[in-house]
């Protein structure tokens, strides 16, 4: 959102070891005790996708104005959304380097895809983004895939502007900040 200049106020739930306690603490926000969960108003929306969404309605440039690149772009967030099972297996989500893994096969043909769809959009459509010349809700989808190639030392699984695009990504000022806040929040946590 802050990266598409979209106002909001954030509001942190830190994760905890007990899921339990983490469920009912988290259930009174999000009806899935999962994040993210936006609240507008009365109205409560779970569910990253569905978010994108909602948001579209009020901010019409999260996603590409023509309709191609529009059907494209949601197209390509789906399939993050619902997509890439061995990645987020294998890598789980860290805001910290890890241990490069072993490339599988399944591991192998996730990273393969990123790269082809990556490199698709950005051929496609001509910008410094997968679907446009800004940053849209695709790219919001794809940011936590490019830290994650980052962290995993797997950066050299793309190619050509593939590979740009996940350090453009990853050099946007929101997503830095979203990095180090995140940073200060795993030191704080160690700290307790």
């Amino acid at each position: 959102m802050k990266a598409c200049g979209i106002p909001f106020e954030e509001v942190l739930h830190h994760f905890i070891d007990d899921k339990e306690a983490q469920r009912a603490q988290w259930l009174p926000f999000s009806p899935t005790s999962q994040v993210p969960a936006l609240h507008d108003g009365g109205t409560v929306v779970w569910d990253s996708l569905a978010i994108a969404e909602y948001l579209a309605e009020r901010h019409p440039h999260i996603w590409p104005q023509d309709a191609e690149a529009r059907a494209w772009a949601r197209s390509a967030a789906a399939e993050m959304h619902s997509g890439f099972a061995v990645m987020r297996t294998v890598c789980n989500f860290t805001l910290l380097r890890a241990d490069t893994p072993a490339i599988t096969p399944g591991l192998r043909r996730n990273l393969e895809r990123i790269d082809a769809l990556w490199n698709e959009g950005l051929g496609r459509f001509g910008g410094d983004f997968l679907a446009a010349a800004h940053f849209g809700a695709v790219d919001a989808f794809y940011a936590p895939v490019a830290l994650r190639l980052a962290n995993y030392g797997l950066e050299d699984a793309l190619s050509g502007a593939a590979k740009a695009y996940a350090q453009r990504l990853l050099a946007l000022p929101a997503m830095k900040e979203w990095l180090s806040d995140g940073l200060k929040e795993i030191e704080t946590a160690r700290q307790e």
